[in-house]
């Protein structure tokens, strides 16, 4: 398998060489418990941010070009992978692994979220930076509760939620690789009660997506606030000057500055932001 011309950023991106690449990736996105990329051939965000990110993790590139030559580093390291061996037969949960308070307690630390902007993907990982900085020159107070969400830890919540509620069985939740859990305690009101005990734990209200901005790396969770006016350059340079309401939750002018570096609000969400304002 190869390609015969470039792939990514700035690149000539043939359909069948970006399918390639995209298979090549999605190899690797899989293996390592990322989101999979759609397999279209257009090369967008999506795929660039992929490269960006395998030049990053497994390259240790500091100065990601987010495009792969033929012949070059990029393509040798990721068409050279070896295939994952094969994923063995789950064996039976011991009794510790039910779910539950005592669960909780003793795992979720395993599965942390991330509040660090350098774990978002390009490049909205480089639009934040800008924002931020805009912000900060600006004297406004910036706080960063949640930038990716871990894969693990989202499933977790998704299914205590749905096992609590009654919208899916226990026995018919799938296997989570990576985390030894029994949802099913031999008895639908143990099982939902080890369920709800999670859900308290987490502090979860609403049921929790298992395709989300976080997880995917292209969302934030910041507040943002500031006293008198704040007067803030949005990414064309132009000065704005924002006074009440003082919060990012709720001021629009903030909003429509954000967007100018591709940092959208989600209006019904307080602190969150993403790419896409989803």
């Amino acid at each position: 398998m190869a390609i015969g011309a470039s792939v990514g950023k700035g690149a000539v991106n043939e359909l069948a060489d970006v399918i390639i690449v995209q298979h090549l990736l999605n190899d690797w996105l899989g293996d390592t418990g990322q989101t999979l990329l759609p397999t279209t051939g257009n090369c967008g965000p999506l795929t660039i941010a992929a490269i960006t990110a395998f030049q990053t993790r497994v390259l240790g590139a500091t100065k990601p070009d987010g495009r792969i030559d033929p012949g070059g580093r990029t393509w040798n390291a990721l068409s050279s992978r070896s295939a994952p061996p094969a994923t063995p037969k789950p064996t039976p949960a011991p009794a510790s692994a039910l779910s539950g308070a005592a669960w909780w307690h003793a795992n979720q630390a395993q599965f942390p979220n991330s509040a660090a902007i350098d774990d978002l993907v390009q490049p909205f990982r480089d639009q934040v930076a800008d924002f931020l900085d805009a912000l900060e020159v600006a004297g406004a107070k910036v706080k960063v509760s949640a930038t990716r969400r871990n894969r693990i830890r989202a499933q977790l919540m998704h299914y205590s939620w749905r096992i609590a509620h009654g919208s899916i069985a226990p026995k018919d939740v799938p296997a989570i690789p990576g985390c030894a859990i029994k949802w099913d305690h031999g008895d639908l009101a143990r099982s939902k009660q080890g369920a709800q005990e999670m859900v308290d734990l987490f502090g979860i209200a609403f049921q929790p997506s298992l395709t989300s901005r976080h997880i995917e790396g292209r969302a934030i969770d910041m507040t943002i606030d500031w006293a008198g006016t704040l007067q803030i350059r949005d990414k064309t340079g132009r000065a704005r000057a924002l006074g009440a309401p003082r919060s990012g939750n709720t001021n629009k002018d903030l909003h429509a500055v954000g967007a100018t570096y591709g940092v959208r609000k989600l209006a019904s969400d307080p602190p969150h932001w993403s790419d896409d304002g989803r």
